[in-house]
């Protein structure tokens, strides 16, 4: 049976559109280049190589062909500068902007930073787009939103109280959006993320997010930390599930407009559990670890529980995730594995 998405990349290689991804050198940006560049899309790229990397644009060149890679044009620059802004969205259809700081630690220790790149970045970006007339606008939103709301599974409208400096930013987006859309009749979506994960996620540095960085730890023969008593719960979604959210939100009607979406697969997973999984999928990839997992002290504005409802976007997109977190693992896992032994 033919799903929605396969009907929009069908309409999309009948009449390609022009698309603008900020962040694009980054683990989510670089995945949605790769895919609208083997569906002929033509894309612009935005990043000031701040979390992206050049590697990773080089392998999306690797796997498209020349004439595919043809149709990206790269442009360095900071969404903290409004001209960058504006120069990137001149003749782009659909806007993908995934350029931020993530990370609720790195948000703690650099509030601003944070603040100047997702709030006042986001803002520069809102502004261009809506001078420049873009089709639409898709934003990424987060699950961190969700704060200390005790309520499973997460629903768009019940949010608590952020837990973090990055928390904050990201629920400001969505209220700059918001008015955005009630003032100047701009309308926009937002992705709220749920533990996204997948090729391309670097394994390096004091942020990086946990599957990748067990992951390397399990391959190079390292201690595994796991913070608190593993029972903390995350609903890990693979990253195609999360290409085919933008594609779907950067294509849809109006009417579903002016909101914001979970994007995730409405799964629970313990991280006692994914260290299980985890280390299974490296066994079948002839990696064996056999260390057992040092527990220490629970992680500053972590939330202990986090699943999402993704009724919502299944309604109004027609989302339909391809990958549970167990087929992601099993997917992403060769990348890791010859990515970790040839660098």
């Amino acid at each position: 049976m033919q799903t929605t998405y396969d009907k929009v990349k069908q309409e999309l290689v009948s009449v390609p559109k022009t698309w603008l991804v900020t962040g694009v050198a980054g683990f989510i940006g670089s995945n949605l280049l790769e895919t609208l560049l083997l569906l002929n899309q033509k894309v612009v790229g935005l990043d000031n190589f701040a979390t992206g990397f050049q590697h990773n644009l080089d392998e999306v060149q690797s796997l498209v062909t020349a004439e595919q890679w043809q149709n990206f044009s790269f442009i360095e620059g900071d969404i903290r500068k409004l001209d960058d802004c504006y120069t990137a969205c001149i003749d782009v259809d659909y806007i993908l902007h995934q350029a931020a700081l993530g990370s609720v630690p790195r948000s703690i220790a650099d509030p601003i930073a944070t603040n100047d790149t997702n709030i006042s970045g986001f803002l520069n970006m809102l502004v261009a787009a809506r001078d420049a007339k873009v089709a639409s606008f898709t934003y990424a939103a987060s699950s961190s939103t969700y704060g200390d709301h005790p309520a499973l599974p997460k629903i768009e409208d019940n949010i608590g109280n952020p837990l973090s400096p990055y928390a904050v930013t990201k629920y400001v987006n969505e209220l700059y959006a918001d008015v955005f859309a009630r003032t100047h009749g701009f309308n926009t979506i937002g992705l709220r993320y749920f533990n996204i994960f997948g090729k391309r996620q670097t394994p390096d540095g004091a942020y990086a997010a946990v599957i990748p960085k067990w992951t390397a730890a399990m391959i190079t023969g390292d201690e595994v930390f796991i913070n608190g008593d593993g029972d903390t719960s995350r609903d890990f979604n693979f990253i195609e599930n999360a290409v085919q959210a933008n594609i779907l939100a950067a294509t849809t009607n109006d009417e579903a407009k002016n909101e914001v979406y979970n994007v995730a697969v409405g799964g629970r997973t313990t991280l006692n559990t994914l260290f299980t999984a985890l280390k299974e999928n490296l066994a079948n990839n002839g990696v064996e670890y056999t260390q057992e997992p040092v527990y220490r002290d629970f992680r500053e504005g972590d939330v202990r529980h986090s699943q999402a409802d993704i009724s919502k976007i299944k309604n109004a997109l027609g989302y339909a995730p391809e990958f549970d977190i167990i087929q992601g693992i099993e997917e992403a896992m060769p990348w890791y594995v010859n990515s970790i032994y040839t660098n």
